[in-house]
C-alpha cells in the first residue's frame, strides 16, 4: 500500500485510539480530599447521596453521607474506602495537618514576592544615587595615602641575605673591588 492511502486509515485508528482513552479516564472517578486546619474532609466518588459506608483502617465508621469528616487527624496515614451497594472506593489517605497554619492562596503569595522585588529594587536605587555623589571624595577615616595615579610604589622590603654596608665594615670588602687587568 502506498502512504498517501494509509495516511487516513492510521488518523482514523489515531481517533478511536483517543476516544477510547477519554472514556477510560472518565471511568475512573477521583476522591476529593479538603484540608482545613486539623479537619480532613473526604467525599466518596459515588453517584448517590445517601446509604454509603465508609471504613478508616478496617473500622466502619457512623456517617452514611456522600462527605467523610475527619476531626482532629493527627497526621497519621490511613486506609480509607467507601462503599456503595456492591462497588467500593478505597483511597490511602496520607494527609499532614497542622493546627496553627495559615492557608495562603496564589495571590497572596504573588503579592508578597512583588512587593519584595520592588522594596529590593528601591534600596538598589537609594545605595545607587547616595553613593554617585562621593566618587572621587577622601574618605573621612583619616587615610592620607595618596590614591589615583599619584600613587608612588612604596620602597620593596628588604632581604636579610643582602644588607647593605654599615660604617666600619668596609674594609671586608675592600680587597672585592675590580682589578685592573
Amino acid at each position: 500500500m502506498r502512504l498517501e492511502q494509509c495516511l487516513p486509515l492510521l488518523g482514523l485508528l489515531l481517533c478511536a485510539v483517543g476516544t477510547t482513552a477519554q472514556l477510560d479516564e472518565e471511568l475512573e472517578e477521583e476522591f476529593l480530599v479538603e484540608i482545613s486546619g486539623t479537619t480532613v474532609t473526604v467525599t466518596c466518588p459515588v453517584d448517590e447521596d445517601e446509604d454509603i459506608q465508609w471504613e478508616l483502617s478496617g473500622k466502619t465508621q457512623d456517617t452514611k453521607s456522600r462527605k467523610f469528616t475527619i476531626k482532629d487527624h493527627d497526621s497519621s496515614p490511613a486506609n480509607l474506602s467507601c462503599s456503595f451497594g456492591n462497588t467500593k472506593h478505597q483511597l490511602y489517605l496520607n494527609a499532614k495537618v497542622c493546627a496553627t497554619c495559615e492557608e495562603l492562596d496564589a495571590l497572596i503569595v504573588a503579592g508578597i514576592i512583588t512587593a519584595d522585588l520592588l522594596i529590593t529594587l528601591g534600596v538598589l536605587i537609594l545605595v545607587y544615587y547616595f553613593s554617585k555623589g562621593r566618587k572621587g571624595r577622601a574618605s573621612s577615616a583619616g587615610d592620607s595615602r595618596p590614591r589615583g595615579p599619584k600613587m608612588q610604589r612604596p620602597p620593596p622590603v628588604p632581604n636579610p641575605d643582602y644588607e647593605p654596608i654599615r660604617k666600619g665594615q668596609r674594609e671586608v670588602y675592600a680587597g672585592l673591588a675590580p682589578r685592573a687587568i
